[in-house]
């Protein structure tokens, strides 16, 4: 039994504990907010992009959405541990944090060993989905004409003068035309009945149904750079940001997991009771 003088010296060591922890659980709970809001928006907003990776890829928005939803819950029991003081839900806290990390650390593993695998897939889908273009449009020739036209991404922006940071959409051109360039619509069915898509073209006013029969005016009114690789330099940038973040999320919870240990063991040793 540790004698009273003792306990209260270790009292607010254990406050301190109490303190940090929680501030910690409530920033892991908001980055569960963040990854449930990316889930949801790449589920809505990129659909048509991932339609054109394997199957398997189109999970991704869905698994980011779960994730987010299993770090909330998470934070919520990792703030009820915290405050009643439960040496038995701190160390379940800090076991469910393990478990979370070396899930996400195998996530990004596998993402970076098959990076290259993930181009070379989505450069056969979008070949694939040139020849099988047409107009009356399946997911895969909408894919298309999206990305011909526009790609969008979320920011954050502040106005001088404005009230606090808003959220919105920006809206990023890719001026791209086929996967390498132009020309590969030469080789489709859909050219030599309708020439190249309206999708490609720079200005719609100004780019007539016989200009785009015609390879050579057509070049004069499309975006003639292709999109495989603006798209995967576009989704290059992105996903370094997004791994970043992952990394920083992962990184994060092994203070949890430090901060967790150490309450339950100052509670165990002094017998601390929570009043």
């Amino acid at each position: 039994m540790a004698s009273p003088s003792r306990r209260l010296q270790t009292k607010p060591v254990i406050t301190c504990l109490k303190s940090v922890l929680l501030t910690y659980t409530f920033v892991f709970w908001v980055s569960g907010i963040v990854l449930l809001a990316v889930g949801v928006w790449g589920s809505v907003s990129l659909a048509v992009y991932f339609s054109l990776l394997d199957e398997k890829a189109t999970n991704v928005p869905f698994v980011l959405a779960g994730a987010g939803t299993v770090v909330v819950l998470l934070g919520t029991f990792g703030c009820f541990a915290t405050c009643r003081g439960s040496t038995w839900m701190l160390k379940l806290y800090a076991m469910l944090l393990s478990l979370i990390f070396l899930i996400v650390l195998v996530a990004a593993v596998v993402g970076f060993v098959f990076r290259h695998e993930i181009k070379t897939n989505f450069e056969s889908n979008l070949n694939l989905a040139l020849k099988d273009y047409n107009v009356t449009a399946d997911r895969h020739s909408e894919a298309v004409d999206t990305i011909q036209r526009t790609v969008s991404a979320p920011q954050w922006w502040w106005e001088k003068g404005s009230a606090p940071w808003r959220f919105e959409f920006e809206r990023c051109r890719l001026h791209c035309c086929g996967v390498q360039n132009y020309s590969d619509w030469e080789r489709t069915e859909y050219f030599t009945q309708r020439g190249v898509p309206q999708s490609c073209c720079r200005s719609q006013d100004d780019c007539s149904e016989e200009d785009l029969k015609d390879l050579s005016k057509a070049k004069l009114k499309v975006f003639v750079d292709g999109c495989f690789f603006l798209v995967t330099s576009v989704m290059q940038s992105k996903m370094s940001v997004v791994a970043g973040i992952s990394f920083g999320i992962a990184c994060s919870q092994l203070i949890g997991i430090i901060l967790a240990c150490c309450l339950s063991r100052y509670i165990t040793n002094n017998q601390y009771e929570m009043v």
